[in-house]
Parts: C-alpha cells; structure tokens; sequence
C-alpha cells in the first residue's frame, strides 16, 4: 500500500489518534426542547455517532453543545449544563468508542444566536433552492413559548430576525466562564476523551473577539488583549479542570470576511489577529496560570465567518483551508509545532483531502456535510487512496463496489 498521509496517525495532546479523516460538529437539532431532559442526547445522537465511528473517523465531535441551557444555538440542541444530563451522554461517547473512534464534545454558548427556531419545512425548501441556484429560505416561524432572552458582549442584534440581546454583566461573564469549565468536567465524566471550545461562527466567544459585535470599554471589550480575554480565560479554567491527558481545542472563524477585504472594509475579527490567538492559546504564559510551562490548547480547528450576517464570502472548493494554512504557519514559524490545525470547509474528495495535508496546508482533514449522508466516507477514501484502513469484518462483503 501507499504511504497516504490522509490516514497515517496523529498526535493531539497527549493522546495518539488514528488518522486524520475527522468528524467536525454538526447539529442534529433532534434534542427535546423542554422540561426534565431538556438538551439531553436521545436515540437518534447515539446512533448516529456511533455509526460515524464504526464508518471510519478517527475521531468524532460531537455537536455543539450549550454550557447553560439559554447558550443552546436552538431550542432542540444539546446541553450539558447539570450533572442529570450526565448519563445520557455518556451513551454517546461509549457508542463511539464502540465504533473505535476518539470521542470529542464541543461545548458552546450561541450568545446573541441563540433560540433560534428550526423549521424543517424550510430545511426542505432550502435543498430545493440550493438545486435550483435561487435565494434560500429562511425560516420566520417562531415558537414563543421556548424562546429566551439572549445575551451578548454588546446589545447589538445579529439581523433583525433574532433580535437585539441583552449586554452581560461582569458578574454573569465570570458565570459563564465557570459554566464551560463545569460543562468540560462533566464531559469528562461521561467518557468523552476530550472538549472543543466553540469560538467560531459568530455565537458568544466570536462576538466578544470580534470589534464588528463587541463594543465594549471595560475589560472585556477595545483591544486585542480585552476583546480575547473571554476566550483565554475559558480555556485557561478548562484545562485546570480536565488535566493535561485529556485534548483540549478550540474552533476558531479565521476572518469575518470584512476588514481585509475591499470590497467592503468594515470593522472585524481578522486572520492576522486569529494567528496572534493561536499562538497565544498554545502558548498561554502566566496571565492566567501560576505556572509558566502552563499547558495551552493541544488543537486548533479553522473555519470562517458567520458574525456579520451580510458579509461577501469568497465561497467555493476548499475555500476555508486559506486560515488554517495561516495558521499552522504561524504557529511553526513562533516554533509551535506540537499543536495541530485542522481545515474544513467544501472538502469532499480523498485527492482533495490529501493534497491539503501534502502541502503542508493544515495536520487534520474535517469532514461535514458528505458524512451526513455517507457514514462509510472515511472507508471509501481509504479505498480511493489504497491506504490500508480494516473494515469492520460484518461489513466485508459489502466492500466488493469499491
């Protein structure tokens, strides 16, 4: 077989990970909205996992997931805000494990993006639309009674559809930073092997890094060194809580697609200062640690976007592997090369893929929407590659098509 460096194994922390096809979070939206197990895995999050697991990815992440119930990105997501929710998910990491995978959990709040409605009719409508190249559909059915008051760095409304949010208090942002360090205890508790922080995409973590949604003049707002400090804590309290065995990321927007760019030149978070981020995340010193050697995050995950809602983004094949190509390179060149980038974002071929990895573009390949439908995905690169990757033996048969 041919040395493929899409499946050769990978060091993430302290812990050795199979290869480098990965799961990326992607919500199901299939939770139970309301009363005693509100946010709580069901049936369908353990199957589906599991069956991402046994198909082959080295490592799943679950999806994210509210460290309080109010930091759910809609009513039908997942929380892990009390220890009752514990068991349930530990359902999950166990049927990933079953399958052979690392089982990951990203933990987030989705600030002045959160309760939003899911309305599948739409969902529906929009996979036409997308066939059809018109506009897509966007939802404005709302259900009132399992809505919530959001909260944001600043009250400054994503669109006019989800409303303006309510600014924190210092009081509640010291709150919330305890609120991911007891959800990534709980995690751990449950058998997960590791937490992804959520600070891409425009929910809490981007708003506060971003000046285009964070307008504050305390602490927590104006520079760099304020507008990242939300993040840095979090981090800082998490790994206090889980150790240095367990992995501990963080997925970050490498650009709100509007500084940088001409065309529109507005305020934003952008990749030069996303680069600062990564390093200072792997590297965090003593600001927040009595230690100097303090162990920082083990992975960063790159995406883009999704804080300024009508920012012109250049879409197309591949068009998010850019910032994590940045950033890995900074990291090497600060001398960081024990944390690896990984690249997402319209990746759906195996030649794809491994190109991205050859050229030392990014360590790991995140793999969305095509492993929604195609749970065997990682199988049939490694087929594609002729990399040697074992199917799981009461599948053989079926391996003859490929």
């Amino acid at each position: 077989m041919a040395r493929v460096r899409l499946f050769e194994p990978i060091e993430v922390g302290a812990r050795r990970i199979a290869h480098r096809v990965w799961m990326p979070p992607m919500c199901q939206y299939s939770a139970l909205p309301s009363g005693p197990t509100m946010g709580q895995p069901t049936d369908w999050h353990v199957v589906h996992y599991g069956a991402r697991a046994l198909g082959g990815a080295a490592a799943v992440i679950v999806e994210a997931t509210g460290v309080v119930p109010e930091g759910r990105i809609s009513p039908y997501c997942l929380s892990l805000h009390s220890d009752e929710q514990i068991p349930a998910f530990a359902r999950i990491a166990d049927a990933i494990h079953a399958g052979g995978s690392t089982a990951l959990i990203q933990l987030s709040h989705a600030g002045r993006k959160a309760s939003d409605p899911v309305d599948w009719a739409v969902e529906h409508s929009r996979r036409w639309a997308r066939q059809a190249g018109r506009d897509l559909p966007i939802s404005d059915q709302r259900d009132h009674e399992l809505e919530w008051q959001t909260v944001a760095p600043s009250a400054v409304a994503f669109n006019e559809r989800l409303g303006t949010p309510r600014e924190l208090t210092g009081e509640e942002i010291d709150g919330l930073i305890r609120a991911f360090s007891d959800a990534a205890e709980r995690a751990m508790r449950a058998g997960f092997d590791g937490v992804q922080i959520h600070g891409a995409h425009g929910y809490l973590i981007h708003e506060f890094l971003s000046p285009f949604s964070n307008t504050r003049t305390d602490k927590w707002g104006g520079d760099f060194e304020g507008r990242t400090r939300f993040l840095r804590r979090i981090a800082q309290e998490i790994r206090s809580r889980i150790g240095d065995e367990a992995v501990l990321g963080v997925r970050l927007s490498g650009t709100d697609w509007t500084k940088e760019y001409p065309e529109d030149g507005r305020d934003g978070w952008t990749l030069e200062e996303t680069v600062r981020l990564a390093r200072e995340l792997a590297r965090p010193g003593t600001e927040f640690s009595a230690h100097e050697d303090a162990r920082g995050v083990d992975m960063i995950n790159m995406s883009t976007g999704g804080n300024v809602p009508d920012a012109r983004i250049h879409g197309g094949v591949g068009y998010q592997v850019f910032a994590a190509e940045a950033v890995r390179t900074g990291l090497h060149d600060a001398g960081i090369t024990d944390v690896p980038v990984s690249a997402a974002g319209l990746i759906t071929g195996a030649e794809q893929a491994e190109q991205v990895l050859v050229d030392g573009r990014a360590d790991m390949i995140e793999v969305g929407r095509p492993l929604l439908t195609d749970p065997m995905l990682p199988h049939v690169w490694a087929v594609r590659l002729r990399s040697e990757m074992a199917w799981p033996d009461p599948y053989l048969r079926g391996t003859a098509r490929y």
